[in-house]
């Protein structure tokens, strides 16, 4: 015969077991939001960075020296905004980015300094392709890459296939 202690103590458990998957499937929800929140920082972060490669004046095209110059481009008489605001990393929460160095010295692409592993390892856009199989937000590079690397770096064209017969 079951006592009502027990019963009592059997609808806890069962109600503390609920709540823990509850507060699990909410966390992972919310690291999801955080995920689709830095793929869109990165992108534009990504833009601007190639708004003020491809502003700039003369021949030879620059990246900007630092996260600064995106928000006002001192190379522009005018006020030149590439980036309205400076993002914070959604990951980490805080106003600190990994840059990637371009090879005149400039900042190429920015990622998250966060060493957790991703939730999304699959599935993304060609523009974020590079992304699939991340071990950790730190290896999401968001890169500006200039139309001319960009095209070089496709792989050549396959022959047109020969009509049977020939």
């Amino acid at each position: 015969m079951v006592t009502r202690q027990a019963r009592g103590f059997t609808y806890l458990a069962i109600l503390m077991g609920g709540l823990a998957l509850l507060g699990e499937v909410w966390e992972t929800s919310a690291r999801r939001e955080k995920e689709t929140e830095l793929l869109f920082i990165g992108h534009q972060y990504r833009r601007a960075i190639g708004l003020y490669y491809d502003s700039t004046p003369g021949g030879v095209k620059r990246y900007p020296r630092t996260l600064e110059d995106l928000v006002k481009d001192p190379r522009q008489p005018a006020t030149q905004r590439h980036l309205r605001k400076f993002y914070l990393d959604p990951i980490t929460g805080k106003n600190e980015w990994g840059l990637v160095k371009a090879p005149d010295g400039g900042i190429l692409g920015v990622h998250s300094l966060s060493e957790q592993a991703p939730l999304k390892v699959a599935g993304f856009r060609v523009r974020d392709a590079g992304f699939e199989g991340a071990q950790k937000y730190a290896d999401w590079k968001f890169n500006h890459t200039p139309p001319a690397a960009a095209a070089a770096g496709k792989p050549p064209a396959k022959p047109a296939a020969k009509p049977p017969g020939d």
